[in-house]
């Protein structure tokens, strides 16, 4: 049986965001890929953050743009929660690296990692897996956020207050996903997940400013 594109408006709306979100994040892995030779482990990581969300943007672009049966579309969303679950721990390894230093970052790596296959499976056993990943994403981007916010008040960090707004902007994103009701018209109709990802865009967007900013300043981070 062909594949056939999802009869319902918003879900092609929806699907298109992502994959223009997926484009954006690989451009931004380019972008910032120019910078490796000045701190490469920074680069690494934020890298790292940005490829995950290309692949789990393009996997969303395919279950919210394609008519699946719900066991197939339960299929696409299990890799999904993974891949959100690891990105989301690579941001906390990211914004320690910029608070505490690489050493830090290095021991908090494999425990985020833990964290987050811990979050995955219990996405797969709990009834309400979407409940259980914004309660996990709020609990480290605000974490991240103060980090930031931190970095941009004691002038620790060049463009850190750029990266702290672009964290206000992702949990605003997740805030109108959990909503269920924001909506949007604009040319085409986008439900609260379109909507959710154009606010994702204009985040990454700061995200990457920040850290270009950072990655020209002359001082690093303790190691």
């Amino acid at each position: 049986m062909a594949l056939q594109f999802n009869s319902s408006p918003t879900e092609l709306t929806t699907a298109a965001t992502d994959v223009l979100l997926g484009l954006l994040a690989a451009a931004s892995v380019i972008r910032l890929f120019r910078y490796r030779d000045r701190d490469s482990w920074k680069v690494g990581v934020w890298s790292w953050v940005l490829a995950t969300l290309v692949v789990a943007s393009l996997l969303g672009a395919v279950a919210h743009g394609f008519q699946w049966s719900e066991d197939l579309r339960e299929l696409i969303w299990r890799p999904l929660y993974l891949l959100l679950g690891l990105l989301v721990a690579l941001f906390v390894v990211a914004a320690t690296y910029d608070w505490l230093g690489r050493e830090t970052a290095s021991r908090v790596l494999p425990a985020a990692v833990v964290v987050a296959v811990m979050f995955f499976l219990l996405t797969q056993l709990a009834s309400g897996t979407f409940l259980v990943f914004i309660i996990y994403e709020a609990a480290a981007m605000l974490l991240a956020l103060c980090i930031y916010a931190y970095l941009a008040v004691r002038h620790r960090l060049d463009g850190a207050g750029l990266m702290a707004s672009a964290i206000v902007l992702n949990i605003v994103a997740a805030g109108i996903q959990a909503s269920g009701s924001v909506t949007l018209n604009l040319i085409w109709a986008f439900d609260h997940n379109g909507v959710f990802h154009l606010v994702q865009m204009i985040a990454v967007v700061v995200l990457v400013l920040g850290l270009q900013k950072s990655l020209n300043r002359r001082n690093v981070p303790l190691s």
